[in-house]
């Protein structure tokens, strides 16, 4: 229960983003379910090997090149998605990025585990 809850508020925060920032577009509420699990999938996978090998870089940029491996796997997402999730450039996939951690963690906040006493 707690992955659907988990999955339905990813594509609440993807479509929020997707309506506030100009250019991006997400085709529909499903898809924008659909766009947060690719590229949570794409993060996962292809940006936790990148990162791995940008470690030391990382590390010296303090996070930076972290940030720009998420902004660029926004915009592979995109490309994987086809028309049904429409990134117009870096910019965007950078803002879109900020966005959805921000509302991510306003969420996080809101609903999040009570902590036990």
């Amino acid at each position: 229960m707690r992955f659907i809850i988990s999955l339905l508020l990813t594509g609440l925060v993807v479509a929020l983003a997707s309506y506030v920032i100009p250019g991006v577009q997400v085709a529909g509420f499903g898809w924008a379910i659909v766009t947060g699990l690719v590229i949570g999938f794409v993060n996962a996978v292809i940006g936790g090997i990148l990162r791995l090998f940008t470690f030391p870089l990382n590390w010296l940029t303090f996070g930076l090149v972290s940030f720009i491996i998420t902004v660029l796997m926004v915009m592979l997402s995109d490309s994987i998605m086809g028309s049904k999730f429409d990134v117009s450039g870096f910019w965007a996939a950078a803002l879109f990025a900020v966005v959805v951690a921000l509302l991510e963690m306003i969420l996080g906040r809101i609903g999040g585990e009570k902590s036990a006493r």
